[in-house]
């Protein structure tokens, strides 16, 4: 676990202790997804211990939920500040307090308290993070691992389902509550082998008591935060918001916004829904777990797919297209009661939630880039945390009132349908109006963008050093180059004639 040799070109490294980050963010992503879906389990029990009814109950998975997406951009400037391996620690340890106190939890409150706000925080903390960090250590195979790290959720959701009825039965939901808070330590074990990648690059943050001039600051995950004007230390940038002006940011975020509010819906509210129609609570538990088998396999095959040469280019309407099918699934199933309906709709409905999971946030790493990544994450996950508030609660609430849950598919396939066509239509716009603008020189992804926004605000300050440019290096990579002041040149500087942009000299 030390910081290993240099390697021989700056960037990621797509192996080595990538693979073990890789694992981590695997079992992050499992707790993340699928413990608010797995806790619908309790339900019932909550239910008829609190007299309650299913709006009331379902705002459990519904706070842990809107935690988990609303805090990303609590996250990112802690991410930023601190580094990814302490953040993730200490959300590893609220995600287990959460459910430890909600064991002795005597209302409703108290659950929406302890199982929502303080597991969902921890949640999101370990979440994020991990995302991140695979970031820095997959650029060639990142499609490929962020399918198989997407695969956590499929995985855990179809083991933590049948446990939770299991530990509903033996121990009651209390007794439940408190192992699963025991569980969720393993997210400190997964945030302990988070460390940024080695090698040769810009020199992490906090090494000596000032930045020396033209020095790279970066924070705790490894990311560059700006250059050190000379003689003095840098103004860091915790949350870059720029990037809601990026035209592929907004298509995005408000493509998330769409989904959120009916895709989670059918999982969450499929255990009970079959539980109504005659189902055995053991059958009905099960049906997650279908979902679940199908997702496994669904997610790391839909990666590997997206990383494709033909097909990562368009990554963006593969993913509207698995958000098409995701809708087309609820609202064909809207009727179904029988047993075997509801283990076809599990089949189809896995399947195309596979997909969803496994493009979503390739997509997002794609249109900002790595730069840009953690700023855009939290912002993202902090609007659909808006729409993760509205969804569920909504549809448990219309449950209780009409006692029909055919609606509630119907809306919630309607929402997932109309975002999969917003987001090919939108994309399609956008990429008529930048084949139509005029290029611009030395300007190529998220990235690149930061840098010309980053030299802007150079300017405008008055800095003496330029900015760190990007160079492409092979299999798309990109590393910094910056003018060190004192240090000679390794190689004769070529002086730009007029007119002539030095970065293609």
């Amino acid at each position: 676990m030390g910081a290993g040799g240099p390697r021989p070109a700056a960037g990621p490294p797509d192996g080595g202790w990538g693979w073990a980050v890789l694992g981590a963010c695997f079992v992050v992503t499992g707790f993340a997804y699928g413990f608010p879906k797995a806790v619908s389990v309790f339900f019932r029990a909550l239910m008829r211990d609190f007299g309650a009814g299913y709006s009331d109950t379902a705002w459990v998975s519904s706070i842990m939920l809107a935690m988990l997406y609303g805090t990303g951009p609590v996250s990112s400037i802690l991410v930023t500040r601190f580094g990814c391996r302490p953040v993730m620690l200490v959300g590893g340890l609220l995600a287990s307090a959460g459910m430890v106190l909600a064991s002795f939890a005597t209302r409703l409150v108290e659950l929406y308290l302890t199982a929502g706000v303080l597991t969902g925080l921890g949640l999101a903390l370990n979440f994020q993070p991990s995302l991140i960090m695979l970031g820095l250590y997959f650029e060639r195979r990142r499609p490929l691992a962020n399918g198989l790290a997407a695969a956590g959720s499929p995985v855990f959701l179809s083991a933590l389902s049948p446990l939770g009825q299991q530990l509903l039965e033996r121990f009651g939901w209390r007794g439940g509550f408190l192992l699963l808070g025991g569980l969720l330590l393993h997210c400190c074990a997964c945030g302990a082998v988070m460390r940024p990648p080695p090698g040769p690059g810009p020199r992490p943050r906090g090494d000596s008591a000032s930045d020396a001039p033209g020095e790279v600051e970066t924070d705790g995950a490894g990311l560059r935060l700006r250059e050190a004007p000379p003689g003095g230390r840098t103004r860091r940038r915790l949350l870059d918001v720029a990037v809601c002006a990026d035209r592929a940011f907004a298509v995005y975020a408000v493509t998330k916004f769409l989904m959120a509010l009916g895709l989670f819906v059918p999982a969450i509210l499929l255990v009970n829904y079959a539980k109504d129609a005659g189902v055995p609570d053991a059958d009905a538990a099960f049906l997650l777990s279908i979902v679940g088998f199908v997702d496994i396999v669904a997610r790391p095959a839909c990666g590997a797919l997206a990383g494709l040469a033909r097909l990562r280019p368009h990554v963006a309407y593969l993913f509207s297209l698995a958000l098409v099918a995701n809708g087309l699934t609820d609202l064909s199933s809207a009727r179904a009661r029988s047993y075997g309906a509801l283990v076809a709709f599990c089949v189809a409905f896995g399947l195309s939630y596979g997909m969803v999971g496994a493009l979503q946030f390739e997509v997002l790493m794609a249109a900002v880039g790595a730069h840009r990544f953690p700023s855009a994450l939290g912002l993202v996950l902090l609007v659909e945390a808006v729409a993760v508030l509205i969804g569920p609660p909504s549809a448990g609430r219309l449950v209780d009132a009409l006692k029909n849950y055919e609606i509630i598919f119907y809306l919630a396939g309607s929402e997932v349908v109309l975002a999969g066509v917003f987001m090919a239509v939108a994309t399609n716009c956008c990429l008529r109006c930048s084949q139509d603008a005029p290029p611009s020189s030395g300007t190529e992804g998220g990235a690149s963008d930061t840098e010309d926004a980053e030299a802007e605000d150079a300017e405008a300050e008055g800095d003496s050093e330029p900015l760190p440019t990007c160079s492409e290096e092979p299999g798309g990579l990109e590393a910094l180059e910056v003018p060190s002041p004192g240090a000679g040149p390794s190689e004769p500087e070529v002086e730009a004639e007029p007119g002539v942009d030095p970065e293609t000299v």
